[in-house]
Formats: C-alpha cells, sequence, structure tokens
C-alpha cells in the first residue's frame, strides 16, 4: 500500500499514513501536496495526483519528541542486517557489555549479531572472546522512526523531509 509524509506547517516530519487518508487531507484544504509519486487518483469528477509528501496548512503542537524504540527491529534496521562482528547476515541481538557484566540493555550497548558470532562471545566482552566491532553502536538518526513504522527504507522523496 502507497503512503505519504505528513509534515507539519514547519515542514517538521509528523507522521505516515495512507495516501488516501493524505488525499482526504488535501481535498478537506487541511494540507498541501509537496511531493507527488507519479500515480493518479481518479474520480467521475476530477483526477488527483498522489501524494507522497503534504505538509498541514496549519501548526500542530507535539507534545512529546518521537523515539525509536530498542526492540530487534530497530537494531536490525540500524545495523542493516548485518552482524557487526564478521558482516554475515545478522540474527541475534547482542549486548556488548552482557548484562551478567553489568552492561545495560540500551542503544550504545545493543548490536546485531550472527548466531556464530554470539555463541562464540556467549556471556564475555568483545575483547575476552576475541571479537572486534566492525562499527560502533549509536544512537539511530533523529527521523529514524519512519524507517521503523514502514519496515523498510522510506521513499527517497522523503530524504530531504527527514534529514537531521
Amino acid at each position: 500500500m502507497a503512503r505519504a509524509l505528513i509534515l507539519n506547517a514547519t515542514y517538521e516530519p509528523l507522521s505516515v499514513v495512507p495516501t488516501r487518508r493524505a488525499i482526504v487531507l488535501v481535498l478537506n484544504a487541511k494540507a498541501d501536496v509537496v511531493e507527488t509519486n507519479g500515480a493518479l487518483w481518479r474520480s467521475e469528477h476530477m483526477e488527483i495526483p498522489s501524494p507522497s509528501v503534504i505538509r498541514l496548512r496549519n501548526f500542530v503542537a507535539v507534545p512529546y519528541a518521537r523515539r525509536v524504540p530498542l526492540n530487534r527491529r530497530s537494531v536490525f534496521l540500524r545495523d542493516d542486517y548485518t552482524c557487526q562482528y564478521c558482516g554475515a547476515r545478522a540474527e541475534n541481538v547482542d549486548h556488548v557489555v552482557p548484562k551478567t557484566q553489568g552492561g545495560r540493555h540500551e542503544w550504545l550497548n545493543v548490536v546485531a549479531a550472527c548466531r556464530r558470532c554470539n555463541s562464540k562471545k556467549g556471556g564475555r566482552t568483545p575483547s575476552q572472546a576475541g571479537l572486534r566491532l566492525r562499527r560502533s553502536p549509536r544512537e539511530p538518526d533523529r527521523h529514524a522512526w519512519v524507517a521503523v513504522a514502514l519496515g523498510a527504507d522510506p521513499d527517497v522523496a522523503w530524504e530531504p523531509y527527514l534529514a537531521s
């Protein structure tokens, strides 16, 4: 199903909605089309370009900042489904400093790992197990919630609006 990115009046990303919902917002004069995806929605009396990005006409106050949840799906998306020890396809989530050694379940201590590396590492730190991280764990990008919400890469047309 096609989706559209909703921007606040200040061009801040707010949400991702089905294209049909975006068209309703445009038809009710609550939003303007910023980017289209090339398709057309037709009725008996009109043709509407299918929106990919819309901007609300009035500012909406957001009571909280969106955060990416720390879960398996988010870690795999951040690490591109790649083991951070050997580069193979990731199957597990690993705590760099194991919980048994005082490691916490937080973004800077969690990486994607393949089954082999995760088993080899066990309850040890990477240096104790003779492993080396290919890339240090980091907090996800500010607008990574969009990719997590979609479960895939966002539309290319959204990139300028999602830049941090």
